[in-house]
């Protein structure tokens, strides 16, 4: 079993949640933050001191407050230390439930596992964790369907933020002036003439309506 493990959440009452599963694993050597920058550092000199962490449990939402920070989310932070600490087993412990963010997560950013907060939420941890550690993928079953082959669209996070913004009620025109004042390329009114309609092929949507509501039906927004 994992001997040391680090917890990052911005809720103490989470923290300890999972605390107290780890302890009924046996697992006694943890380390609990509440910044994503903190996990990182605690990470990084815990690698350098050659003695590392073997488990990150990480939410993804972390709420922002007088003190900035470089790694202002959970992906974010999951992203970098994969890419560093590929050996780093990661667990998501997240209320996100969205298939894109889980199938990016887990198919492009690597974690390990993806468990959805709830009512079982602890039990899955455990579950989760003992997976992981046999060297499995675990994945919550109200978002297991992200990873089949079904889901296996070709959408990215520029289409996804497309579709939040015409679920939001926004014009074409009003997408591509809300693109340029984020800085989001392409912002262009052709281009998002032109992903939009992509789109509605892709999803066989009749209209933007019916296109929202396939997206919104598949948990993609």
């Amino acid at each position: 079993m994992f001997s040391k493990v680090l917890i990052s959440d911005d809720l103490g009452s989470i923290n300890q949640g999972v605390r107290t599963v780890l302890d009924g694993l046996g697992i006694t050597n943890v380390t609990q933050v509440q910044y994503c920058d903190d996990a990182y550092l605690k990470i990084k000199s815990a690698y350098q001191n050659a003695e590392p962490f073997h488990l990150l449990i990480t939410d993804l939402s972390f709420k922002s407050d007088h003190r900035a920070q470089r790694y202002a989310s959970g992906e974010d932070l999951v992203k970098q230390l994969k890419q560093e600490y590929p050996d780093l087993k990661v667990i998501v412990y997240s209320v996100e439930d969205r298939l894109q963010k889980v199938r990016t997560l887990i198919q492009t950013h690597k974690a390990d596992a993806y468990v959805c907060k709830g009512r079982n939420g602890l039990k899955e941890i455990d579950a989760a964790i003992n997976t992981v550690y046999g060297g499995g993928i675990y994945i919550s079953q109200q978002v297991e369907h992200a990873l089949s082959s079904n889901s296996n669209l070709e959408i990215n996070d520029y289409d996804i933020e497309l579709l939040q913004q015409l679920s939001n009620g926004l014009s074409q025109d009003e997408i591509s002036n809300f693109l340029k004042s984020n800085a989001i390329a392409p912002s262009s009114l052709s281009s998002v003439e032109k992903h939009l309609n992509k789109l509605r092929i892709q999803f066989k949507a009749n209209n933007a309506i019916h296109l929202v509501a396939i997206v919104k039906d598949l948990g993609l927004i």
